[in-house]
């Protein structure tokens, strides 16, 4: 019986319209050639990871537009481009599952091919990290100083869920979401090739543990801190159970 050469026409498509807009002819010729793949699993690897780099040049796209409308001071857009960020975010977390359908040896295997190259080098990751500070300057600058608040005020003392608490919660959920994709790379990172391999030397471990850690915009985190602080200022103090009113504390 007959079997259709698939691998021939992965690697040269028949093109329409469709995939000449899409510029399919390039896109599925940046992986390496099916014969030179050095396993099965190759092919998930270089693709999951060069989808990850479409998905970062998007959010960061997104993000210039969002410091421009932090700028204006158009909240409704704002909200709208961060939501989609936050879906991204989200999508990439995922993604990264995929690569645990990988065993160790393979993996191996893999990592072999990258040389000297790891993960910290990801341009779409590095330049990702230049934004926040930016994002800040713009929130702070439009959200803040220029309506007389502070984060204080957003989130307690002149709470009323405005426009800043609005955009503020935007800003945090990013953060969020991107230490949860460093973490879950971690754990990734963990489960192919162990964090306690002494040939990694301790470094790329120590990069990604301080990372998982490090915090975008540091103010909207405290704020939480700060308000547990002051509402649980009673927290020692003996109260009346909810559960039994009539019983009294004392």
């Amino acid at each position: 019986m007959h079997k259709p050469n698939y691998y021939a026409r992965i690697e040269a498509p028949e093109m329409r319209d469709y995939g000449v807009y899409l510029r399919c002819d390039r896109l599925l010729a940046c992986q390496k050639p099916l014969a030179e793949m050095v396993n099965a699993d190759e092919l998930q690897f270089q693709i999951v990871h060069q989808v990850e780099e479409l998905w970062m040049k998007l959010i960061t796209y997104t993000l210039v537009d969002v410091i421009d409308f932090l700028e204006r001071q158009n909240t409704h857009r704002i909200v709208t481009l961060m939501g989609r960020v936050h879906r991204l975010m989200r999508m990439m977390t995922a993604q990264l599952d995929l690569l645990e359908t990988m065993s160790p040896k393979e993996y191996q295997e893999i990592r072999l091919q990258l040389g000297n190259g790891s993960g910290q080098e990801s341009p779409g990751f590095k330049l990702l990290l230049r934004m926040p500070p930016d994002l800040w300057r713009a929130f702070k600058a439009s959200y803040l100083d220029g309506r007389g608040l502070t984060v204080e005020d957003v989130y307690d003392g002149g709470y009323d869920h405005g426009d800043s608490y609005v955009v503020a919660e935007a800003l945090i959920e990013f953060d969020e979401l991107f230490q949860k994709f460093r973490a879950n790379h971690l754990q990734l990172i963990h489960r192919s090739i162990g964090l306690g391999s002494k040939s990694l030397k301790g470094r790329p471990v120590e990069l990604l543990e301080a990372g998982a850690r490090h915090r975008f915009f540091p103010e909207l985190w405290d704020i939480r801190c700060a308000m547990t602080d002051r509402w649980g200022i009673e927290y020692g103090t003996v109260r009346a159970p909810i559960s039994h009113p009539e019983t009294k504390a004392g």
